[in-house]
C-alpha cells in the first residue's frame, strides 16, 4: 500500500475495522501513520488513541486482538477499511461489536 496517497485529517485517518469472516462491522478507530506502518509490520491492528494520545494495539490489555488480513483505502483514500480475524469482543464493552445500539430500523420498512 502506498501510504502517500492516504489523506489525513490533523494526522489521524478513520478506520473501520471488519470482521473478514462475518462480514460485522466491529468498530471505528482512529489511525496515524505511524500505527497503519506497526499495523502491516507486525499483522495486528494498531490505531491512535486520541483519548490517551498514544499508539495502541488493539487487545494489548484484554487479549482480544485483531489479525490483519487486509487493509483497503476508499475511493478518496481518506478512510480504511481493516479486514481482520477478531480474537474475543471488539467493544470495551464486553460485545461483540461497537455498533450495538439501535437507532432506527430493524423491521421491513416496504411493507
Amino acid at each position: 500500500m502506498n501510504l502517500d496517497k492516504l489523506k489525513f485529517d490533523r494526522g489521524l485517518i478513520p478506520v473501520i475495522a471488519q470482521d473478514v469472516d462475518t462480514k460485522r462491522v466491529l468498530m471505528l478507530a482512529y489511525a496515524n501513520e505511524e500505527a497503519i506502518r506497526k499495523s502491516i509490520e507486525t499483522g495486528f491492528a494498531h490505531y491512535w488513541s486520541r483519548s490517551r494520545n498514544k499508539l495502541w494495539m488493539k487487545g494489548e490489555e484484554s487479549g482480544n486482538t485483531q489479525r490483519i488480513v487486509k487493509i483497503v483505502a476508499d475511493c478518496d483514500y481518506d478512510a480504511l477499511l481493516y479486514l481482520v480475524r477478531q480474537k474475543g469482543n471488539a467493544c470495551h464493552t464486553g460485545r461483540y461489536s461497537c455498533f450495538h445500539n439501535e437507532l432506527f430500523g430493524g423491521k421491513d420498512r416496504d411493507g
